[in-house]
């Protein structure tokens, strides 16, 4: 098709053809003009390719592509970087979006500290930070010396971007004598509206293309492998946080923020120390209220427990800390049309309706889908195809439809009627008693979960194979490359035939057959997440890892569990955090023989290494079982869990004959009475305090 043909004279097929073709041929001029400093085209040119990539977009939404170049700021992502495990996991938060859910928030740590939840006028301080909308880094120092600075990566392995951050000027590369020989100051990089403004206006003078947004412009500076380009841009960092120290610095969040302003880290002004609830919400109004006056762009509030005690009390549950949370601003919306409601079939054969929108901008965001989370959602609102509908957007949240503009509805307008059978396989689709979704029970005979099953093997909390997108995994299966997860092991074999792929060059292969052959050697938790049984999260799949510790051990303790009653089943569903419902998913999972012999297939392919406990040195409760029963006076019962966790004991939620201790408390009833009758050793508070401090 010529380029002489105007975008709205195009054909869908066309269209497709052409946006692919587009996205390589722009990629390739990017990598020449960023990362070689060696344009192949004029500027004018450069801009010629990307008008009509937008414009052809803007006509056929729904076939932009994940590697679009209209989803691309500044320069491609680098491969060249070297990774960095992060001594301190760089953890995510979770967030809260009302005033109810942040007192919901305080409640809860409230009921965790015990000392808090018997006297409510036990003060719980918060820091109240405003959550800059940059990138997060981690910086070394070793004997007062800058040695690495990281990006957060998975938050478990970041990139070393050392050359690009000693390019900046907020930071300080050395430090005066009296900190700690080791100290990981972590913060926020960003860029301020200012300075944006300043750079946009340089680049449109001189003839380059402008950036779209201030965090993906500092993300993609940061993240340049040529750090000359990185030197001529202006970037900022706030530090907000430690990682690993070789000694103590504070008492108090408070404290280590005044001790970092002290030594010369910049920390943000608006920060507050917050006595009580209501001045963390008045904060919050006041922020809100005044963010559009601030020379950098936030999108929440961070509230952090200012003690460090208590912090370490708390700890953290699956990939956040219990003791910090974020409050996102509200949510934008915007007006528009649904054009179509598809039905969508995940991993699980879930069946999700997701209303197909004429493209709206929300937030700074074009937004041409939205989730209408299930058929009982479809009901409540009565949304219809042809409805006008209210959307927004909050944070990372997938755009919603809020609610049908009544008064806009078409005069033919009938109900939306949610399908019974599987729209990819035609299997019927069944709603459980009890249950919202509706499933395919095509199982493995439905393209669409098999599809999915392993986009979510790839993804990045599972092997988080870079280079491997849900396209590329669409392409794979396509071409009849994959079917299985252990296939993806095997695409070495066939590199020569990616090579040829549109979109797919010598080098581009090379970088996704060593970010496969890196993921060769994996955790157990990270395993069993990535196998995507039905109700397994990564808190799960910790859990199993913990309790059974190896791939063999847990396989094994799967199969004997098929049988109710047996001892299996009971240590199984004695899992403090997985119930009877999450057992018979894990046990349905291994009933299945083709289930076993992927197990097998990848178990070829792959080291699995087996759970690592903590280390904790000579705790006389490591490996052991603990169960609590009745009310504790000197920490609750969460509490409790959680510190014999961190020593080493797995933790149950019913006593059993492998079960070591039992702590007994206050009004303590049939589980006391069960370790009684099996002879289990039974502790007062006060024993099993002794026994925790050693």
């Amino acid at each position: 098709m010529s380029r002489e043909t105007a975008p709205e004279n195009l054909m869908p097929l066309e269209a497709i053809a052409e946006l692919e073709a587009l996205a390589k041929e722009i990629a390739k001029h990017d990598l020449s003009y960023h990362q070689k400093d060696d344009p192949e085209i004029s500027d004018s040119d450069y801009d010629a390719l990307k008008k009509r990539n937008s414009d052809i977009e803007a006509l056929f939404p729904d076939y932009i592509r994940d590697d679009s170049p209209s989803k691309r700021v500044g320069a491609a992502v680098a491969t060249g970087f070297s990774k960095v495990t992060h001594a301190l996991p760089m953890l995510s938060l979770g967030n809260v979006f009302s005033e109810d859910d942040y007192r919901e928030f305080v409640d809860g740590v409230r009921r965790f500290l015990k000392e808090l939840h018997d006297d409510p006028a036990v003060p719980l301080e918060m820091v109240a930070e405003p959550k800059i909308d940059g990138l997060s880094i981690s910086l070394r120092y070793e004997k007062g010396i800058f040695v690495q600075g990281a990006t957060r990566g998975d938050g478990a392995t970041g990139e070393d971007v050392t050359t690009n951050v000693r390019t900046m000027k907020d930071f300080p590369e050395t430090l005066p004598d009296d900190v700690p020989d080791v100290l990981e100051v972590r913060g926020e990089v960003y860029m301020s509206g200012s300075d944006f403004l300043a750079l946009n206006a340089a680049q449109e003078k001189a003839g380059q293309k402008i950036f779209a947004n201030p965090r993906n412009a500092a993300a993609g500076s940061l993240r340049q492998l040529d750090s000359s380009i990185t030197a001529k841009r202006p970037l900022s960092f706030f530090a907000y946080a430690l990682g690993e120290v070789s000694a103590p610095i504070a008492e108090t969040h408070w404290g280590i923020l005044e001790k970092l302003k002290s030594w010369g880290f910049p920390t943000n002004d608006e920060t507050t120390l917050c006595a009580d609830t209501e001045s963390v919400l008045a904060f919050y109004d006041r922020l809100n209220t005044g963010r559009a006056g601030l020379d950098y762009d936030i999108d929440g509030i961070v509230y952090k427990v200012n003690r460090l005690d208590y912090q370490a009390r708390l700890g953290f549950v699956s990939r956040a800390p219990r003791w910090a949370i974020a409050h996102k601003f509200p949510a934008e919306k915007a007006t528009t049309v649904i054009n179509a409601i598809d039905i969508q079939v995940g991993r699980t054969g879930a069946l999700t309706p997701v209303a197909r929108l004429a493209p709206v901008t929300v937030g700074g965001v074009v937004v041409s889908n939205a989730t209408l989370h299930n058929e009982d959602e479809i009901v409540r609102k009565d949304v219809r195809i042809g409805d006008t509908v209210v959307i927004q957007r909050a944070g990372d949240v997938i755009p919603q439809v809020v609610e049908v503009v009544a008064d806009k509805r078409p005069a033919t307008s009938e109900p939306y009627f949610f399908p019974e059978t599987c729209p990819e396989c035609g299997s019927h689709a069944v709603r459980e008693e009890g249950e919202v979704v509706r499933r395919c029970t095509g199982g493995l005979v439905c393209p669409a979960q098999a599809v999915e099953r392993l986009k979510h093997f790839v993804s990045r909390n599972a092997f988080d194979i870079e280079g491997m997108g849900g396209k590329h995994v669409e392409g794979f299966i396509s071409d009849g490359l994959i079917s299985s997860p252990a296939d993806i092991f095997r695409l070495a074999a066939h590199a020569d035939a990616i090579s040829k792929k549109e979109g797919w060059g010598g080098k581009s292969v090379e970088n996704l057959i060593a970010s496969i052959e890196e993921r060769r050697t994996i955790s157990l938790d990270r395993f069993i997440y990535a196998l995507g049984v039905p109700q397994v999260g990564q808190a799960t799949a910790r859990l199993l890892a913990r309790q059974y510790g190896s791939l063999d051990a847990w396989r094994s303790a799967m199969r004997d569990a098929k049988i109710h009653g047996s001892e299996a089943f009971g240590d199984l569903t004695n899992i403090d955090g997985i119930g009877p419902s999450v057992a018979e998913d894990l046990i349905e999972f291994f009933n299945e023989e083709h289930n076993r012999v992927v197990v097998a297939d990848l178990e070829a392919q792959l080291t699995i290494k087996d759970f690592i406990t903590p280390d904790t040195g000579s705790s006389p409760i490591a490996g052991k079982t603990m169960v609590f029963t009745g009310s504790l006076e000197t920490m609750s019962r969460g509490e409790a869990k959680a510190r014999a966790e961190s020593l080493g004991a797995k933790v149950a939620g019913s006593v059993s004959k492998k079960t070591d201790y039992v702590v007994i408390g206050a009004d303590a009833g049939s589980k006391a009475r069960r370790a009684g009758e099996l002879g289990v050793t039974c502790l007062s508070e006060q024993e099993w305090l002794e026994l925790a401090e050693g």
